[in-house]
């Protein structure tokens, strides 16, 4: 019996630990590593760190989405871009964003293609891709910075897109409730939210771990372990 006991036990320690690694692959925010791949470039070239704001962040999500998975217009000599002024009249609406709070956008990467990448992939081999690129990120004119990852229907082609502003720190890109409205698919930076950028559906993944171990658990107390 205590043999059985013990092999239980072997058991659900494994179950659990892979059911945690899972957890940590699944709910890592992509949006969160590549603001974390700018400042950790930036500081590495004696340049400050950036502050993540959230608002910024669900801007880059909107800016994405304005493109509505036209790869096409992406970069290249037929590329295009939202105007101006859709961060006021539109993305500042849809995230929740006070319009009068608004900074200057001094800087932006955008990127797509048809094959999810990894954060750092994506940011060292798609977003910086000559020395403008490395003008943009060692601009000392940047004081924040908001991120966005997406796919189109949760799937391809794959969006990235960073935005850098001269704003103030919490002052600027506020809300009017105090919270942002989460918008799928999708994830953007600062926004403590479990998210996955290639559009899995991360609550399904993380719940159905639990069934497992909770199974496991209720057999060792019916054993009396």
């Amino acid at each position: 019996m205590a043999m059985s006991q013990c092999f239980l036990l072997l058991c659900i320690f494994f179950i659990s630990a892979y059911a945690a690694k899972v957890q940590t692959k699944v709910t890592d925010n992509p949006a969160d590593q590549l603001v974390a791949a700018v400042n950790s470039n930036r500081t590495a070239n004696k340049l400050s760190s950036l502050y993540s704001n959230p608002g910024l962040g669900c801007l880059a999500l909107q800016y994405i989405k304005a493109y509505q998975g036209d790869c096409s217009v992406v970069g290249g000599s037929d590329s295009k871009k939202p105007a101006e002024s859709e961060f006021a009249e539109t993305f500042a609406p849809n995230c929740g964003v006070q319009a009068s709070s608004l900074a200057q956008i001094t800087g932006r990467f955008l990127a797509c293609q048809s094959k999810y990448a990894k954060p750092s992939e994506a940011f060292n081999d798609i977003l910086i891709r000559n020395s403008k690129s490395l003008d943009i990120l060692y601009s000392k004119n940047h004081t924040e910075v908001g991120a966005a990852v997406s796919g189109s229907d949760g799937g391809g082609p794959y969006f990235w897109c960073v935005l850098f502003s001269n704003g103030k720190p919490k002052s600027s890109f506020t809300t009017w409730t105090g919270e942002l409205k989460v918008i799928r698919p999708g994830c953007f930076s600062g926004s403590n939210d479990q998210c996955n950028g290639n559009g899995a559906n991360t609550l399904s993944q993380t719940i159905h771990l639990w069934p497992i171990t909770g199974a496991s658990i209720a057999l060792l107390y019916a054993l009396g372990v």
